[in-house]
């Protein structure tokens, strides 16, 4: 499929471009799923498969093609040592969040599509390919859900005076950690679940509150960020300031995310 060149100010189409490569890049993810895969350690000792890389290249050629004013930094690039100058405005990608899953037989996967101006995220597109659902919103645009050919709003919930549904990483936990984040906080439920999809749990109001200690990186929070507060939530530092992009190394610092207090 071509890809029409899109103007670097038009947010909806921006947000249509991002939307369509997620479901694309989820549905070659799919495909080299169902017929099968290697695995390999980066550096870093993190899960790299042949499906990361394959959904990583549709994604920045067609972004490339579209816009090419607007520099595209992606995880596997990045480790790779190409690291675009980013411009006032850029993408952060992450082609397959939850790889540890993916590859282990799960469905807690994403594709994240996010772009960022300035230092905070603009818009941005999360697909669930293990799920069939796609998650969009940003600035002005409103936060929507996709699923069976259906689009319908999502909204963040206000927590129950019972307690706070909340959801905590199935592979970087720290039980110590999360009771310091949690002590004081009235705790209805705590589910652990893994990649962004617990991001979107909050955007759509089925989760209250997901604290995060362990290292992440921007391309793994830009989009997710961008849909949670257009769905009225918010994602915070330790310092309780919306976490902001363009760090040293793009890493970020511990967060959480909640939904409307209000």
């Amino acid at each position: 499929m071509t890809t029409s060149r899109i103007a670097p100010d038009d947010d909806r189409a921006l947000l249509n471009l991002a939307a369509r490569l997620a479901q694309e890049a989820g549905d070659i993810i799919n495909t080299i799923r169902a017929r099968g895969f290697h695995t390999e350690l980066k550096a870093d000792r993190s899960v790299v498969t042949e499906a990361d890389t394959a959904a990583e290249h549709h994604i920045l050629t067609h972004l490339r093609a579209a816009c090419p004013e607007i520099a595209a930094i992606s995880e596997e690039e990045f480790a790779a040592g190409k690291q675009p100058d980013a411009t006032q405005s850029y993408w952060l990608i992450d082609p397959l969040d939850g790889t540890r899953g993916f590859a282990s037989g799960g469905k807690d996967f994403t594709v994240n599509i996010g772009l960022i101006r300035g230092d905070s995220p603009a818009l941005g597109a999360v697909a669930l390919p293990g799920y069939g659902t796609l998650y969009t919103g940003g600035k002005n645009l409103g936060a929507f859900r996709t699923e069976h050919g259906e689009t319908t709003p999502i909204l963040t919930a206000i927590a129950s005076p019972e307690g706070l549904r909340v959801l905590a990483s199935s592979h970087h936990g720290d039980p110590a950690l999360l009771e310091r984040w949690l002590d004081g906080r009235k705790v209805l439920s705590l589910t652990k679940m893994a990649s962004s999809v617990k991001f979107m749990r909050v955007a759509e109001g089925d989760a209250d509150f997901y604290p995060r200690f362990g290292p992440t990186m921007e391309w793994d929070t830009a989009a997710p960020q961008a849909i949670l507060e257009a769905a009225g939530g918010q994602l915070l530092d330790a310092g309780n300031i919306p976490l902001r992009y363009g760090k040293p190394g793009r890493c970020n610092p511990a967060f959480y995310c909640l939904g409307r207090t209000a």
